[in-house]
């Protein structure tokens, strides 16, 4: 797991040092709008800690990564997008198309999303 977080953007929102228009927060995790929506609902679900992708993820993290889902369906009931339907996805290392190297969920939903995938 990288240390050096302070060039992570993620990491500067979670701690106000950054704008985001945040959508939910608590005290394990910090969700707020992509700057680049793919759909009328597209939010980042990041853990408070910083782990840089699952490839870094440890045992120890099991409950915080499985509350990313919880938030998500929170979110998801809040924005009114629950019953319509929508897609989680987070992505790991360069081929995947992370750009952010601090492990993400993304909440994308609002419409009918595109398939197939990949």
């Amino acid at each position: 797991m990288s240390t050096d977080t302070s060039n992570c953007i993620f990491c500067r929102i979670i701690h106000n040092q950054a704008p985001a228009k945040i959508v939910y927060q608590d005290p394990l995790v910090t969700a707020f709008n992509d700057i680049h929506p793919v759909a009328p609902v597209h939010i980042l679900i990041v853990p408070k800690k910083h782990i840089s992708s699952i490839n870094e993820i440890q045992p120890e993290d099991e409950q915080l990564i499985g509350h990313l889902f919880t938030v998500a369906k929170v979110i998801a009931a809040q924005l009114k997008i629950a019953d319509s339907g929508y897609r989680c996805i987070i992505n790991t290392g360069p081929d995947s198309g992370q750009a952010v190297f601090h492990l993400h969920l993304h909440l994308i939903g609002g419409q009918r999303v595109r398939f197939p995938m990949g």
